[in-house]
Parts: C-alpha cells; structure tokens; sequence
C-alpha cells in the first residue's frame, strides 16, 4: 500500500498533523483577547472586525507590520519562547499608538523548519499575552512548516497589527512647537532592537548568560519583554487630548534617530542625557561594548521606550496620569527650533 499524502508530506519534512494540532492547542488562546468589533476564526482564510461595533464609525485605519529580530536567535539558543510573542505584538502595537491609534486586531506568521508544538505553542501564548495588554484581539495566523529553508526547529516570526483613530485625532499633531515638553516612559530593557550588536559583544566578551544579573539571570534580563504601553497612553490621550502633539517609539536607530520622527523639519529635540532613565542593561553593554554615549544613543533606546511631546503647561499632569497608571514618566527635555546645523537631535 502506497503512503498516504500526508504521511509523504511528513517524509519530506512538513508534519500537517502537528500543524493542526497547534491550531487547536492555541485556539482557546485567541479566545481569551476578544474585544467589542472581534470575530476571532482561527482556521479560516481570514479575520473580521467590525469597526462600528468597537465605536470607530468615523476613523482612520492604522495598520503596522514588524518583526522580534535576531532577538529571537538568543531566545532561541535560551529556550525562552513566550517573551518573543510580547515582543511580536509590542513592536506593531507601540508603532499604531505613536499615530494616536488604538489597536485592536492582530495576526501572526510563525515560519519555521520543524514545528515544535510546545514550542510554538509558548510562542503564541506570548503573543496572546502581548494582546491582552495592548487591548487588541488575535483574530488569526498563519503557521508555515519549510523543512530546508530553515534548520531545524529554528522559527521567524512576523506580525500585523490594525488599529483605529479618529481622524482629528491622528498624531504628530500639526501644533507641535518649539517649547513643547519632551515626556520619556520607560523602557523594560534592551526591547527588540540593537541585538545583533548584543550578540556579537557576547560572542567576543564570552558572557555566561546563566550568571546572575539584577534579580535573575543575564540571559533573562536580556531577553526580557518590550513593554506594551497602550493602556496607559490611551488613557493620557483620553485625558488631556490636544495637548499629547506628538508620540516616537524609539526602536532601531535609538532615541537620535526615532525623537525627530515626529517632528517636522523646522524643529527639533533638545533632551538632557542626565535626565534618562538608569538601566542596568544599557549600563552593561555600554561598559562590556565599549560604547560611547553617542554610539548607544544611535543604536538603543537607553532606557527610554516611548517619548511624548505635550504642550508645556501639561507637562506635569501628563507625567501624574502616566505615573499613576503604572509608567516611569519624566520630562527629558524641549522640542526647539532646529539650528543652521540641521540636527534634528541634540543630547548632552
């Protein structure tokens, strides 16, 4: 008796059978970040949301796709899986917020050479996760087996989020000014960005990433989630409005090359390094890389995950609002006129 098609597919590497298995494991996963608009359909062709029903009848639709990086290598090399699915969302979901938006339904691409299920599995329930704190749902995915393009059971990952804003809502505002407040939230650690730098200081500087380090381990703290800062910025923006002109999430290129992504071309940041926030990991690959302030700058966010530029005399309340919803908020510095030199960021 011939194999069957599936049992060939097998052979050559593509397990269908643990494919579905996944779907069914993680479908009660999904289920847990529905929200008002949500159809979650894990197995169909595609996901609903219904924008009336979420109270979004008058908006702009805004969409954001990303990716974890080669964080995911030193995940993978740890066998830590579920802080990546943060990641996933958090790189989409903090890129939407930064136009005003709020998201509200994300899907996954999980690319890999062997499907691990508990694996994955962990790596959805991160993402799950990552959903529930951003507010948004999981409305869907694609799981993809290629055996030869990948090794082993190394996986990719992709995501894609949508989000909603009102249309005299969207951010940067265009009454950004020089005298504006510079608000910096902050980061969780290293976030997603800069690690194939981190990974080449390791490899030269041979870290045991098992040594301890702040309160777990190095490799822990390395890998530690980005934070998700929806909930609170949303609730800023829904308090004090108008006067949040602007929001840039530092990620790749630091905070020189995010801030003045939110500014326009006559202005810019004036940020006070002193006033950044201390974090253990950035001190550590500034000191075991040899980094300068400048270099780090360019490359990290240095503790500073999300910078807000608020009018002036909303400073202090923002920075209250923020605070008491569970953020590290505080004022970096001023938006200014941008000099002859045309630096759009200026840190000292």
């Amino acid at each position: 008796m011939s194999e069957s098609p599936r049992a060939q597919y097998a052979a050559a590497g593509v397990d269908v059978d643990a494919g579905e298995a996944l779907v069914e494991r993680i479908k009660p996963l999904a289920a847990t970040t529905a929200r008002a608009g949500s159809k979650p359909s894990l197995g169909g062709f595609g996901g609903l949301f219904d924008l009336g029903a979420a109270g979004h009848g008058d908006s702009l639709l805004v969409a954001s796709t990303d990716g974890v990086g080669t964080k995911l290598r030193l995940a993978i090399d740890l066998g830590i899986h579920t802080g990546v699915g943060i990641d996933l969302v958090a790189m989409c979901v903090n890129d939407v917020l930064a136009q005003g938006a709020e998201p509200l339904f994300f899907l996954d691409y999980y690319a890999t050479g062997k499907l691990d299920v508990p694996v994955a599995a962990d790596v959805v329930s991160g993402i799950a996760e990552g959903c529930r704190q951003a507010g948004c749902a999981l409305v869907g995915g694609e799981t993809a087996e290629m055996p030869g393009h990948y090794q082993g059971a190394d996986y990719d990952l992709a995501g894609f989020v949508v989000g909603a804003v009102k249309r005299d809502q969207v951010l940067p505002r265009p009454t950004i000014a020089a005298g504006d407040a510079l608000i910096g939230l902050a980061s969780s650690g290293a976030h997603s960005n800069g690690y194939s730098l981190i990974r080449k200081i390791a490899r030269e500087r041979g870290w045991d990433f098992a040594a301890p380090f702040a309160g777990g381990t190095l490799g822990e703290a390395l890998i530690a989630p980005t934070r998700i800062y929806v909930k609170p910025v949303l609730s800023a923006l829904a308090e004090h409005g108008a006067a949040i002109k602007g929001i840039a999430h530092i990620t790749g290129g630091g905070i020189t090359g995010n801030v003045p992504r939110m500014l326009p071309d006559t202005l810019a940041a004036e940020i006070d390094r002193g006033a950044i926030f201390e974090n253990p990991v950035m001190e550590f690959l500034a000191r075991e890389g040899g980094l300068d302030a400048e270099a780090m700058e360019a490359t990290f966010n240095c503790g500073v995950g999300l910078v807000l530029a608020v009018a002036p005399e909303a400073a202090d309340p923002v920075i209250a609002t923020l605070t008491d919803a569970g953020e590290t908020a505080a004022r970096l510095g001023t938006v200014t006129a941008r000099g002859a030199d045309g630096a759009a960021c200026i840190i000292r």
